[in-house]
């Protein structure tokens, strides 16, 4: 994976984190996309990456990013909010969890992903929840469980349009230690994160359109 480009979104703790150390400890290049620029910067510093400001939920900031950085070999949507209370109470932190969540990554790869396709080279993994899993009710907090079924829905969807040298696979990370998750979740970071960096570095003949936690496909 020496000097693959991978982009990886919400990238400033947890499993965003996690995921761009696995990454760079493969050989990558890393881009930390990170909402605060000065805090991603003290980090990529320290792990030999770059930063570049982005916010998900807003259309310039992902021009402005793309714009900055170029191409990329790998994309990680990491990103994510949890919102709270019950889907219909909140207007606003509906469309929040859909453009951090589903916008967000659509127009990520929108933009990012005919390079991969001229360059007959991409992964994209969209980090997702078996709260998005209708095998699993669809649940969770608010509008997050609906907004993870419609990232799933767009890597489904997004594989089938796309030459297999260019794979799409969404991952469960489990319940994990992070600000979201809490302090008495079962997982690392780095056990979370183990799964998207398998598939961000799958090789020719790897899936795709798949759904997967633990390195195993999960139902959707």
């Amino acid at each position: 994976m020496t000097g693959r480009r991978a982009l990886v979104t919400g990238a400033n703790r947890g499993i965003g984190l996690a995921i761009a150390k696995g990454l760079a400890a493969k050989g990558c290049d890393i881009i930390l996309g990170v909402r605060d620029l000065a805090a991603g910067n003290q980090i990529a510093h320290d792990m030999n990456a770059s930063a570049v400001e982005l916010d998900v939920s807003d259309q310039r900031s992902i021009n402005h990013a793309v714009e900055a950085i170029g191409t990329v070999d790998i994309l990680v949507n990491n990103a994510g909010v949890l919102g709270a209370g019950r889907l219909l109470d909140d207007p606003k932190d509906f469309e929040r969890s859909m453009s951090v969540m589903v916008h967000g990554p659509y127009r990520l790869m929108h933009l990012l992903v005919p390079a991969m396709v001229h360059n007959r080279y991409g992964r994209i993994v969209n980090v997702s929840s078996g709260w998005g899993a209708f095998s699993d009710g669809v649940s969770g907090p608010a509008a997050y469980g609906v907004a993870k079924a419609a990232l799933n829905a767009l890597t489904l969807a997004s594989a089938r349009t796309l030459p297999d040298t260019v794979k799409v696979n969404a991952m469960c990370p489990g319940w994990v230690r992070t600000r979201m998750g809490g302090a008495s979740a079962a997982k690392s970071p780095e056990e979370g994160a183990d799964t998207a960096i398998w598939l961000a570095t799958l090789d020719a003949d790897g899936p795709t359109g798949g759904f997967f936690r633990d390195r195993k496909p999960i139902d959707w």
